[in-house]
């Protein structure tokens, strides 16, 4: 994914607003006022350290938050490493071009929310995600937007399950838009999502 176009970012702003019923909770703006009410504070300024070390934090922010909801929903089970047995999500061969930038602006972020003590290990990786991925939105010069948190983290995460879920390369238009419509997405959302420059 080269550079970050307005549409690019429009699309993933509809993801967003899109895939908030795939998760298993309910949401709300404000979720963790009572436990960490400076969390949104404290990712931003998280994800723009990151993007001051590298603007490919954004694209590949936005590209690791389109991977993880099109797959189980958006419940960062994209970040889950594999283990004994088990190949996950992460190390599908079409999420190994994310292992830099996008999963490294998440653990960022993720660090720097438990390096507060009232927010340690209450805010998930799901939220977090999302918020770095409208933190991203804006750096890129998109719109700023509230987010509805109270996402669960995923506790399964296999490299089968992207299986036939991410579009690839060779898909002819009919399924691309076939896949992106059983995301509730658009023509559109896919041509801005799919889009290189």
């Amino acid at each position: 994914m080269g550079r970050v176009t307005i549409i690019q970012v429009l699309a993933l702003s509809s993801l967003l607003i899109i895939f908030p019923h795939l998760a298993s909770a309910q949401l709300k703006q404000n979720y963790y006022a009572n436990v960490c009410p400076n969390v949104e504070t404290i990712v931003r300024n998280a994800v723009q350290a990151k993007v001051r070390q590298t603007f490919v934090t954004i694209p590949g922010t936005l590209r690791l938050f389109f991977h993880d909801c099109f797959v189980q929903g958006c419940d960062a089970s994209v970040i889950i490493a594999s283990s004994g047995s088990n190949t996950a999500e992460k190390d599908h061969p079409d999420n190994l071009s994310l292992a830099g930038d996008g999963f490294d602006t998440v653990i960022k972020a993720k660090a720097a929310v438990d390096a507060v003590a009232s927010c340690r290990n209450k805010v998930s990786c799901a939220d977090i995600l999302v918020m770095a991925t409208r933190d991203v939105v804006v750096m890129a010069g998109g719109p700023s937007y509230a987010v509805e948190l109270g996402r669960f983290d995923g506790l399964s995460s296999t490299a089968a399950s992207v299986g036939g879920k991410l579009p690839k390369p060779n898909m002819n238009l009919d399924q691309l838009n076939a896949m992106f419509a059983a995301n509730g997405l658009t023509q559109a959302d896919m041509i801005a999502l799919s889009g290189d420059d």
